[in-house]
């Protein structure tokens, strides 16, 4: 009997101290080097309670008896690595838990090597991101943006938490889209969750320049029908970098190709209309290239032509068989031609 109630006894006794947890606020601190950090260590729910402390060689105290929370604080954080641990003393057991803090240091520098001053599409272009003085690497991210696009993210495994120097590199090819936008590198430090912003340093701005061959606007050649007498308007503009420059040349049937002289532009509006094919060719340093534009007459006007060369064939009938009835064989023009004259009686 009296072995029950021991055994009874001591059960309940493990269960209370079982019971019995140890409460952090906040459980994981992060704190900028050199500054101040607080954190709260509380046992309310130990019925057996002795007294409670902080270990540690920074901001730790010893056991303090008749209190169910205590402070830990440190004014000016000056080492990488803190682990202080509350303990709680119960009548027969003691337990521990370990304060997570991560110390951080933004980058002294974020940097990024100067592109070359031409770059030509197609070609690949090493970039590199230098990231000097972090901590903590592990917690680090570099990320290459162009134009508002993120281009690359790089992160690393390094567990050292005090601070190091980091590279990051991007192999940039160039795309004509590319020519204009500007280049640049950002590092990160994920010290929180996702809901929370990252920390973030960028690098100065680079301008991106892309030389490319041109390209017409409209690349497809165009066969223009025209009515006679109207003018037209053949459009070559391409883009292209360096800028392009343009020459026309001409060619008809019964003519030699040549050149049209002055003009150096993309849209020609010729002061004559000859029917034929126009070609034009856009070029600069990076490559050329050529459009044609047939010009040939509307099918339209041939058969305007046709109905006035009947209308007028029949006027001009109608008024020669007019002529042969009202003209005498005197050459007198007479409307009493015919078998009939008039009389006091009537016909004869």
């Amino acid at each position: 009997m009296r072995i029950f109630i021991f055994s009874l006894l001591f059960l309940c006794t493990g269960m209370t101290a079982s019971a019995c947890e140890i409460e952090l606020i906040p459980r994981h601190v992060v704190v900028r080097f050199g500054g101040s950090l607080s954190a709260n260590c509380s046992a309310s729910s130990c019925n057996e309670l002795e007294g409670m402390g902080w270990e540690s060689p920074h901001g730790g105290q010893g056991l303090t008896h008749g209190v169910s929370s205590l402070l830990f604080h440190i004014p000016e954080v000056k080492t990488w690595d803190i682990h202080p641990q509350c303990f709680i003393t119960l009548k027969n057991d003691q337990k521990l838990e370990e304060l997570n803090i991560t110390v951080y240091k933004m980058p002294e520098t974020v940097s990024m090597s100067q592109p070359v001053d031409e770059m030509v599409e197609g070609q690949p272009y090493p970039m590199v991101c230098d990231i000097i003085d972090v901590a903590p690497v592990k917690y680090l991210s570099v990320l290459f943006y162009k134009g508002n696009e993120m281009v690359s993210n790089k992160t690393f495994d390094d567990l050292s938490t005090s601070p190091l120097n980091q590279s990051s590199d991007f192999k940039l090819v160039a795309h004509r889209n590319d020519n204009g936008n500007e280049i640049w590198c950002e590092a990160q430090l994920n010290l929180w969750p996702a809901e929370r912003p990252s920390l973030t340093m960028r690098s100065r701005s680079h301008g991106i320049n892309v030389l490319y061959p041109p390209t017409f606007d409209v690349p497809a050649n165009e066969t223009l029908e025209v009515p006679a007498g109207e003018k037209i308007t053949l459009n070559c503009t391409a883009t292209g970098n360096p800028v392009p420059t343009y020459r026309w040349r001409f060619s008809h049937p019964s003519q030699e190709t040549g050149n049209i002289q002055n003009v150096e532009k993309p849209i020609l509006t010729p002061s004559f209309q000859l029917q034929g094919t126009y070609s034009c060719t856009a070029s600069n340093k990076q490559g050329s290239t050529t459009k044609y534009f047939t010009v040939i007459e509307a099918k339209g006007d041939r058969t305007t032509f046709a109905v006035l060369l009947a209308v007028g064939i029949f006027l001009g009938l109608l008024v020669i068989g007019t002529g042969l009835f009202l003209v005498k064989s005197d050459g007198k023009f007479s409307c009493n031609r015919g078998n009939y004259q008039p009389t006091s009686s009537g016909l004869i």
